[in-house]
């Protein structure tokens, strides 16, 4: 049978401490009414100076190795747009910080739809028979890249983290990662961008503002829509599994009118979209498998549960896959 990379435990990590709509709107002119209604969002986390993003992705890993009974990986994947350090990679620092020794340990970097791109690596090892075992961790802080006056990103983002590992199986058994598809638009670059601190615009730019992240929300609205359902037709197709067959959608927790948006473009109830974006807000390239240890913990990801996961982000890039949901341990 054809080796596969199969799902063996979820984890996820969050700061401390809930940022409500309420403390956000004396700074903005905005109110906590507009923020639900737009995005849906309740509250997201901040990380405190002294949490780095390895500190949340080596938080959510550990969980994830616990989940998976303590399964060996010997390579270690982190999707993130806010690094540690533009060099190295926050993987390394993240594999020290977990005590998993001289692992393959890298990063990937494709906002919020990092994760998908990072399963996408991982699986294609594991199938390869190049690793005997994935720890794939998405993580940000992208707290640390927002204009604090910018009421369009200020009250979206938040920090987080969430991990899948990932071990050596077959096709069709449950958690195995079905096809995938993926791609990108560098002509939409623009629309999702922090314009200051690579090669293009060195770090010492004059002004602030271009090392704030930026977004042109109308845009991007009607791309993250288009794209996201497009690519999850299109793993549908190569899966042969109809819309009728999803049992949950777990898509990048972007906005909530993007998801239900979404779900209606492919013909889903909204009853089938996994969500948490109202306790945490977009956490970019951490909202899918944040989202997805949400709903097993809660018990909503039932073993046999088919989901289809879906993202668009920065680059312009997007992808999709989809699995049966496995049988694993909750806390």
């Amino acid at each position: 049978m054809t080796r596969a990379a199969v799902v063996a435990g979820v984890g996820s990590a969050l700061p401390p401490v809930p940022v409500t709509n309420a403390e956000l709107v004396a700074a903005l002119d905005t109110s906590d009414e507009w923020i639900r209604t737009r995005t849906g969002i309740r509250q997201r986390y901040f990380a405190p100076d002294s949490m780095a993003t390895s500190d949340l992705a080596a938080g959510a890993g550990a969980k994830a190795l616990k989940s998976s009974g303590g399964r060996a990986v010997d390579t270690l994947v982190v999707a993130t747009t806010t690094p540690d350090r533009p060099c190295p990679a926050t993987a390394p620092t993240v594999a020290a910080k977990l005590g998993l020794g001289s692992v393959a340990a890298y990063d990937v970097a494709a906002v919020c739809s990092g994760f998908v791109y990072a399963l996408a690596t991982a699986a294609g090892l594991i199938a390869l028979g190049a690793s005997e075992g994935a720890l794939v961790i998405g993580a940000e802080t992208f707290s640390r890249i927002l204009d604090p006056a910018d009421r369009s990103t200020a009250v979206i983002f938040g920090d987080g983290a969430g991990a899948l590992v990932l071990r050596p199986g077959t096709e069709g058994e449950a958690g195995a990662l079905g096809p995938f598809d993926l791609g990108s638009d560098g002509e939409g670059l623009e629309l999702i961008t922090v314009p200051a601190g690579g090669s293009e615009r060195r770090p010492h730019a004059p002004t602030a503002a271009d090392h704030y992240f930026r977004m042109q929300g109308k845009q991007v609205f009607r791309l993250a829509v288009q794209r996201m359902s497009a690519s999850a037709r299109t793993v549908l197709d190569r899966a042969g599994w109809r819309v009728a067959d999803v049992d949950r959608l777990v898509s990048h927790q972007a906005n909530h009118r993007i998801t239900a948006r979404l779900a209606d473009e492919l013909g889903l109830p909204q009853e089938r979209c996994a969500g948490n974006i109202a306790e945490v807000g977009n956490t970019a390239a951490a909202s899918i498998p944040l989202a997805l240890d949400h709903a097993h913990a809660e018990g909503t990801l039932r073993p046999g549960a088919r989901l289809l996961l879906t993202a668009f982000g920065g680059g312009l890039t997007w992808g999709a896959t989809a699995l049966t949901w496995p049988a694993l341990d909750r806390d």
